[in-house]
């Protein structure tokens, strides 16, 4: 497949995420998706940054220094809602471009903080009765019309916090051509 009609090259999106395939779409670019079968729980590393470069796919939320993953329950949910209820996150994404036909390969990370108003217990138990939370990175989606009135400010852009900052994105693809 052709990134746009007037390209001569292919991408290739090495992630499942349906969110990384929108926003992709977003850009214009057709792609195939082609997966690594990796268990990211057993690649750690101490930085977000680092994490994130090592994934080379990741998105992961921080929290108070602490990394966080996709919730393991609903309880992990609840407490990662709870917690940023009237405080903040961030999200740290990396990028991973490769042109496979020169071996060009360069990765850069993109960092968004979130600051929440109050979120309301029964929003928190909508979302996790809706099941998303669960499958996203520390349980974090400031998309969602539910939690949108909750986000007091991002700093930062919102396409990033989703798993694919288009800016950054955009860089390294020209960079690679």
């Amino acid at each position: 497949m052709e990134a746009t009609s007037t390209s001569p090259f292919k991408i290739i999106l090495g992630s499942s995420s349906v969110a990384r395939r929108k926003i992709l779409a977003e850009m214009g670019y057709e792609f195939e998706i082609i997966t690594a079968d990796i268990d990211e729980k057993c690649i750690r590393k101490e930085k977000p940054e680092e994490l994130v470069m090592a994934l080379a796919e990741a998105k992961v939320v921080v929290y108070e220094g602490a990394v966080r993953e996709k919730p393991s329950s609903e309880e992990e949910a609840r407490h990662f809602m709870k917690g940023y209820s009237g405080g903040h996150a961030a999200t740290v994404s990396s990028v991973l471009v490769t042109n496979l036909k020169t071996g060009f390969r360069k990765v850069e990370c993109d960092r968004v903080e979130i600051y929440f108003h109050e979120i309301p217990d029964e929003v928190i138990e909508k979302l996790i009765e809706e099941g998303l939370v669960l499958r996203v990175a520390g349980g974090l989606i400031i998309e969602h019309p539910l939690i949108l009135p909750c986000v007091k400010e991002v700093v930062g852009t919102t396409d990033s916090v989703m798993g694919l900052p288009k800016a950054l994105t955009e860089k390294l693809v020209k960079e690679a051509l």
